[in-house]
């Protein structure tokens, strides 16, 4: 809305009310944005007309207009109103609410706004196949997901274990209070700190996933994804996510599934070819996780390796002697503490 919105004498405003008409185009733009034609429509008087109505209106402050493609749109927002003018209003619309021609405009303004909503379903029965590519080429392969990133609490520390270059961290960094990034090579730690440099939030550490540079019972969430399977322990690792989680932390997982490509072994270095699910779930189970859930993730298109999956599950608590599985918990602690 202009600046000087409703700062006109009250003289003045009561003469640009004072015309009928430019009180039932602001009944309408009170409820919603319209454009020029919708408003001839609405209000059934020629394009000249309306114009120059809301010419007079904008100049006066009442209106706030923005561009829509080549279209502008006109909207009273009564809010943004100050003290005279908008007990003015309030009084206009009285008046004006229950006349004939304000009920007429506003069964008109329904059709108008059917009509748009007939015009939206179209565009997307027309592009339904192509919805996908449209929304890629206009906001990125991943802004889906990154939305979801809404939903974490931002008092939460979290974890990224293994972080590599950092790209988990820098989408996790605006959504919580602090992250916690570890990794053992310095090299991914710097480029990492290339792409979180400018979070305060974010605390890069140089460590490993079996002995990890975190107090006990600090983290919210810790998170590993894709790194499981360059460790040659993974049930350390799991002991240790359990160690700096607080009681009722969650502990998410993402690797690959069983696989049988054995060349990744010496190009990349994996120690496993992925991980079974019933894998996966006794290792959370083991280091004293509850509500262990294991969920195969469907292939991407164009993707070109194994399939992944993403696990949780829930601390029971801080690890006590007898919680682990009595196989595994002398050797797993020992890993841990040594």
């Amino acid at each position: 809305m202009n600046e000087h919105a409703g700062r006109a004498p009250l003289l003045d405003q009561l003469t640009v009310l004072a015309d009928a008409v430019r009180g039932r185009l602001l009944l309408v733009l009170e409820q919603h944005p319209l454009a020029v034609g919708e408003l001839c429509d609405i209000v059934q008087l020629p394009q000249s007309t309306v114009s120059r109505h809301l010419k007079v209106l904008a100049d006066a402050g009442w209106l706030a207009v923005r561009r829509d493609g080549t279209s502008r749109l006109y909207q009273l927002d009564a809010d943004a109103l100050e003290g005279p003018s908008r007990r003015l209003w309030l009084l206009v619309r009285e008046q004006l609410t229950d006349s004939a021609a304000a009920t007429q405009d506003e069964r008109r303004l329904k059709g108008v706004l059917a009509r748009r909503r007939t015009a939206s379903e179209e565009f997307f029965s027309s592009a339904a196949d192509q919805w996908d590519h449209v929304r890629v080429e206009l906001f990125g392969a991943s802004s889906h997901l990154q939305v979801v990133a809404g939903l974490l609490d931002p008092r939460w520390a979290v974890g990224d274990l293994g972080c590599g270059t950092g790209q988990l961290a820098e989408v996790l960094a605006p959504f919580v209070a602090r992250v916690v990034a570890v990794d053992a090579s310095r090299e991914m730690l710097q480029a990492a700190r290339g792409r979180v440099g400018d979070f305060a939030n974010v605390e890069l550490r140089r460590g490993t996933l079996e002995r990890l540079p975190i107090d006990d019972a600090s983290l919210d969430v810790a998170m590993v994804t894709l790194v499981l399977h360059h460790v040659a322990a993974p049930d350390a690792v799991f002991a240790e996510a359990r160690r700096v989680l607080k009681p009722g932390g969650r502990l998410v997982v993402a690797d690959m599934l069983p696989h049988d490509r054995d060349e990744y072994r010496q190009t990349m270095g994996h120690v496993w070819l992925g991980f079974s699910e019933r894998q996966v779930s006794r290792y959370f189970v083991a280091a004293g996780f509850d509500g262990v859930q294991v969920h195969p993730l469907p292939a991407q298109p164009g993707s070109k390796g194994p399939a992944l999956f993403v696990a949780t599950g829930r601390a029971r608590g801080l690890a006590e002697p007898g919680d682990l599985d009595p196989a595994s918990s002398l050797a797993t602690a020992g890993v841990v503490r040594a």
